[in-house]
């Protein structure tokens, strides 16, 4: 199978090269090799490649800056995935699989969201995803599928995991928002079931996919606190305090529960996710064997 991967730069892009199946012929495109907000270049590229499944891991992220310009957002989660769609509805076959977020999710349930909800977005970041997710299946319909993830992190990149790592061996002591919940997931995770979605073409529709389990920002403090001392990249214990929201005001207004409901998914796939703390102690040990290596 022909795949092309764009974000391939990102988390999620390269997880998904660290795992990709042997029958894949693979093209894996950077933001910089191609920014998916330029039709013309993502026309002339599909156009050539032809590839089978577009795998869409680029996306403009920044939650909090995404309220003061609005407008990188759109290009980015809506502009870049309308470009996308249209290419590939251009060739006969192909299918498109689009990485979406539960900031879809205004938070206000109290049950985890099923992929049938009704989304109700609080953010710029929020609408501009949700605007990308439904120009995709407008223009694709049943060849589009779009697959929707939380609180992702991995062993590079920009991400909470990565974050929490530093201060607490800077400072010793994080204070960190608890009336949050969702679902720490790791990128290997996700690029796991996107492979997975790739062998069955008969999918199609809105996913959802995260790690098994629920936590708060606070609660994966405290386990990066506790699993990262136990893999080594901690010298010392360190001191976690629960805050508010209101204690911690973001330009970005953030759901206060935006756990998935994945169990539709795994039945699909045939197999469940991994709860988030095993994948937690994996990432950390993965992240120390890389520093290992490279003091070595």
């Amino acid at each position: 199978m022909k795949v092309l991967i764009t974000g391939a730069s990102g988390q999620v892009g390269q997880a998904l090269l660290g795992c990709t199946p042997p029958d894949i012929e693979l093209r894996a495109l950077s933001r910089t090799q191609l920014d998916i907000s330029d039709a013309v270049a993502v026309r002339a590229t599909l156009a050539e490649f032809r590839p089978e499944l577009v795998i869409n891991a680029a996306a403009y992220t920044a939650v909090d800056k995404a309220e003061a310009e609005p407008e990188l957002a759109i290009a980015g989660n809506f502009l870049g995935p309308r470009h996308l769609a249209q290419s590939v509805r251009a060739l006969p076959g192909s299918r498109l699989l689009h990485i979406s977020t539960d900031y879809v999710f205004d938070g206000r349930g109290s049950k985890p969201y099923k992929a049938s909800d009704l989304a109700n977005p609080l953010s710029v970041y929020g609408r501009s995803k949700l605007l990308g997710e439904s120009v995709v299946f407008e223009v694709l319909g049943a060849r589009a599928v779009v697959l929707r993830t939380a609180w992702v992190y991995a062993p590079q990149g920009k991400n909470f995991l990565l974050t929490m790592l530093r201060l607490m061996q800077e400072r010793g002591a994080v204070r960190v928002v608890a009336d949050q919940h969702g679902t720490p997931t790791a990128a290997s995770s996700i690029a796991h079931a996107i492979w997975a979605i790739a062998e069955r073409p008969q999918l199609h529709g809105i996913l959802h996919w995260t790690d098994a389990g629920t936590a708060s920002w606070y609660d994966f403090a405290v386990a990066i606190a506790k699993e990262g001392r136990a893999a080594g990249l901690l010298s010392k214990p360190v001191e976690v305090t629960p805050i508010t929201t209101a204690d911690y005001p973001t330009a970005a207004h953030r759901p206060a529960n935006s756990v998935l409901d994945t169990h539709e998914s795994s039945r699909q796939l045939g197999f469940r996710p991994d709860p988030w703390q095993v994948n937690l102690r994996a990432t950390l040990a993965d992240i120390s064997r890389g520093r290992a290596r490279l003091t070595a």
